[in-house]
């Protein structure tokens, strides 16, 4: 710099000087030309998407992820696919799909220019090394740009809830939720390669903590500090009562159990004692119990046929074929539907007459691998279905190999494991304490219920749910596995559950939308969850930046907030690259009555939150009950004790169902079965409990067979009939899980679910109502090949069962009369008929 333009305190007038240092200055001009112009690095051309906050909107800087048409305005009813690691998108073969226009790595946006997943070509050999280098320089700059806080957004505050009603009101569904689901496992097929931009994409810790702020602030508007005097319930447990020292000691099955024999056992009264002396209910007890029936008014009148002995069985000419479910699989209700838009064709649409026929077994069926192996592994000829493997092998859910389908224990949001998923879940809020403050779990839209299947190994309860739909044989996949699971939709109608029963609600990527009409949906998720209980909702609206899934998290923050759902916190799982947030739901009113606006309204005192059996969906909020002495006011007491523990809500005033003050009346009962299981079920029925895993309680009470049980690797599914006391309620409170319904129709779950089936007295009173042949059907239905049965009933019943289950050919293991009381117990064989039952003209 000394050479060019130097000033001094005098000028020099020398012309040779000055043409020196103009000629110098140009020479070194025209070199700094020249390097600039002959670099050989060129920058990689990225394109930067970042939020920009507004006083109304976020918007994306990136003109190709703005081309918005119609599609904005419309109803958005699945999460965007979001961000995956490398080896979670990748296929087996490991050839990722890329552009053949634009060399770029797919990305997943839900816009209106989708790319061709059929017309993809591969890049040539250098195009791919140039992709890769320009991949690592952008990861580079993205780290540096996170280190100084470049990247970092602000995220507004939420939506008013004026704007989220009207908004949703005025949206406009231009196409159907099966075009819309469809459309979005098309995108998961072709999500085989990361792209850098959608990293960039992805939420900050400090993003994180500025929504965590925001929400809060939103509570602070609606509503003051808690006065000191005001009556509410912590986490903490109640004091625990003495256990009762009648814990079910594991048998030594090996060695106690009867040999099988082609015989059957028959005994007389002079047997001795078989444990089947049932405590009969109640007449008089039964005025005080409310039922599903009551509280339903949509129960049908049913016709009551006599059986005939002398049936003659053929198999049922479906199209659904061996996975036939009556309910959900009648195509004339389905086609006469008015509207599908609410996904009632995927809800329950019962024929008016039972079906008499049987359903095929697939060709090439095994007997179910025994769990624990059968949770990773399932022979593929019992659900020959390979869809989602295709569509979702490369994140962990199901693959093929041989003969097997495995399930290496991923899903979409915990690609890596479910277990390190759960545990990072606990440690992201302690309070959840699996297996001692949270025992029953509500999984919504399931997959192969991996998480529910992996929640055992912390003593967790799951019921899990999805519908019969695209993702073919995803409930049946579970099922096979021996993890809990029932065919189920968030249509137009509840969940067959009680409320305020679950202690914990799971959603991982479940492709509801929460946040439109109102959240009518998330309502219903509140309703059937435990005041004080959390909701983990793990998708891409809460780690993404894409302005779409900005939008739908603004209107949930609202929503949730008008709901008085505390955030508790707001997680990053970096193994997984994904995130999620807890939600806790109010253990009192005070929120409810300080709200600005009553919008979600409350609901009315006639609206039974109980009532679940075909009863249509409500867009309100139920009031917390915060009376000591009435259901809902209390968390239970820890798991193990609360299955000995009688809920608090009922106490000597309440007559049980036998007839005597409900506290005695629980003991009696859970005696009873502790005796009937140790003294007979387990050593007498004649046949080996060391296969049996899935079973089902069809006349469940107050749950006390699933309790004598609980020693055993098996589970329970307590089914509560509509017209029964409404006892279900209890079940959930003793840490066990159940379900309305109804046995004079077709249960929602797939043929061969079950390994065992348990009905005590119960058909004799369905005798009064229905036919017991297309009961005993859909027994067969349900039961697998091997699978066995026990029945409890009057000496005339037990012998209309028998004659019945010797025509399908199933083999009597045991037969015990008593004082008009039997005990039978049967296991089912391979034998199917050779005809099929010809189809109905329509």
């Amino acid at each position: 710099m000394a050479l060019g333009n130097k000033r001094g305190p005098k000028r020099s007038s020398s012309s040779t000087a000055s043409t020196i240092t103009t000629l110098l200055f140009i020479a070194l001009c025209v070199i700094g030309v020249w390097l600039l112009t002959t670099n050989s690095f060129t920058p990689p051309q990225t394109t930067t998407r970042t939020a920009t906050a507004t006083t109304s909107k976020t918007f994306s800087e990136d003109p190709d992820t703005n081309k918005y048409d119609d599609r904005k305005d419309q109803t958005v009813f699945e999460d965007n696919p979001g961000l995956l690691p490398n080896d979670a998108i990748q296929s087996d073969d490991q050839n990722g799909r890329e552009d053949n226009s634009t060399g770029r790595p797919f990305t997943n946006q839900r816009h209106h220019e989708r790319l061709n997943i059929g017309g993809v070509t591969k890049p040539d050999e250098d195009e791919r090394k140039q992709i890769i280098k320009e991949n690592v320089k952008r990861r580079e700059d993205m780290r540096n740009k996170q280190k100084q806080g470049e990247t970092q957004i602000s995220v507004e505050s939420a939506l008013t809830q004026q704007k989220l009603i009207g908004n949703n009101g005025n949206k406009k569904e231009t196409k159907s939720t099966e075009e819309m689901i469809k459309q979005q496992l098309q995108e998961d097929a072709g999500n085989q390669t990361v792209n850098s931009q959608e990293q960039e994409n992805q939420l900050s810790d400090e993003d994180n903590k500025k929504r965590m702020k925001q929400h809060q602030d939103q509570h602070v508007q609606q509503k003051q500090d808690t006065p000191k005097n005001f009556t509410t319930f912590s986490d903490t447990t109640l004091p625990e009562k003495q256990q009762p020292d009648d814990k079910l000691k594991t048998p030594q099955q090996t060695s106690q159990m009867p040999q099988r024999t082609t015989e059957h056992k028959r005994t007389n009264s002079n047997s001795g004692d078989t444990g089947h002396s049932i405590p009969q209910e109640s007449s008089e007890s039964k005025k005080s119990w409310s039922t599903q029936a009551i509280q339903s008014e949509t129960q049908k009148e049913r016709r009551i046929e006599e059986p005939n002995s002398n049936h003659r069985w053929q198999l049922c000419n479906e199209t659904a074929g061996p996975d036939f479910i009556p309910c959900l699989d009648n195509q004339k209700a389905i086609s006469k539907l008015p509207s599908t838009m609410h996904y009632e064709h995927r809800e329950r649409h019962c024929p008016e007459k039972g079906p008499s026929c049987l359903v095929p077994i697939p060709e090439g069926y095994k007997r179910s691998i025994e769990w624990p192996k059968s949770r990773d592994k399932i022979w593929y000829r019992n659900v020959p279905y390979t869809t989602l493997a295709e569509m979702k092998g490369h994140q962990n859910w199901v693959k093929v190999r041989g003969e097997f389908l495995t399930f290496p224990g991923g899903g979409t949001q915990f690609i890596h494991g479910a277990l390190h998923y759960i545990d990072f879940i606990q440690k992201a809020l302690p309070n959840i304490a699996w297996g001692k403050h949270s025992r029953v779990v509500l999984d919504v839209g399931c997959g192969v219920a991996s998480f529910g299947g992996y929640l055992f190994e912390r003593d967790v309860l799951t019921m899990s749910f999805a519908p019969k739909d695209e993702h073919e044989a995803q409930v049946q996949f579970a099922l096979e596995r021996g993890i809990p699971a029932i065919s189920a939709v968030m249509g137009s109608q509840r969940l067959p559950f009680p409320s305020n029963v679950f202690d914990l609600i799971h959603c991982a990527r479940c492709r509801v939308p929460w946040h439109i009409e109102g959240g009518k949906l998330l309502l219903e998720l509140n309703r059937v969850l435990r005041p004080g209980g959390y909701f983990v909702w793990s998708a891409t609206p809460v780690y993404q930046r894409l302005e779409e899934d900005v939008e739908i998290w603004k209107a949930m923050s609202s929503l949730t907030v008008a709901m008085c759902w505390e955030l508790v916190t707001i997680k990053m799982d970096r193994l997984n690259s994904v995130g999620f947030a807890i939600y806790r739901k109010p253990t009192t009113n005070e929120c409810y009555d300080k709200r600005n606006h009553n919008n979600p309204p409350m609901c009315t005192n006639e609206d039974d939150p109980n009532a679940a059996w075909y009863v249509p969906l409500q867009s309100c909020l139920h009031r917390v009950n915060t009376d000591k002495a009435v259901r809902g006011s209390q968390w239970p007491v820890e798991w193990p004790n609360r299955l000995y523990t009688s809920p608090y809500w009922l106490n000597s005033s309440q007559m049980g169902i036998y007839g005597i003050p409900f506290p005695q009346d629980f003991i009696k009962d859970q005696k009873h079965w502790k005796h009937v299981v140790n003294s007979l079920y387990l050593k007498g029925l004649g046949f080996s409990w060391s296969d049996v895993r899935s079973v089902m309680d069809m006349r469940a009470v107050y749950g006390g067979f699933a309790a004598a049980l609980k020693n055993l690797p098996l589970w329970v599914m307590n089914v509560e009939n509509t017209n029964a006391p409404d006892t279900l309620p209890i079940i959930y409170e003793r840490g066990l899980f159940g379900i309305y319904h109804d046995w004079c129709e077709s249960f929602s779950t797939y043929p061969r679910s079950y390994d065992l089936l348990h009905a005590d007295h119960l058909f004799s009173k369905l005798k009064q109502r229905c036919s017991i042949i297309p009961v005993m059907v859909e027994v067969d239905r349900i039961v697998r090949p091997g699978g066995k049965l026990i029945v409890r009933d009057l000496t005339m019943v037990i012998a209309e069962v028998e004659n019945l289950l010797k025509s399908l050919h199933w083999e009597i293991r045991f037969i015990n009369s008593k004082d008009q009381e039997g005990v039978l117990s049967a296991q089912k064989g391979d034998w199917r008929p050779q005809t099929y039952l010809q189809a109905a003209s329509s």
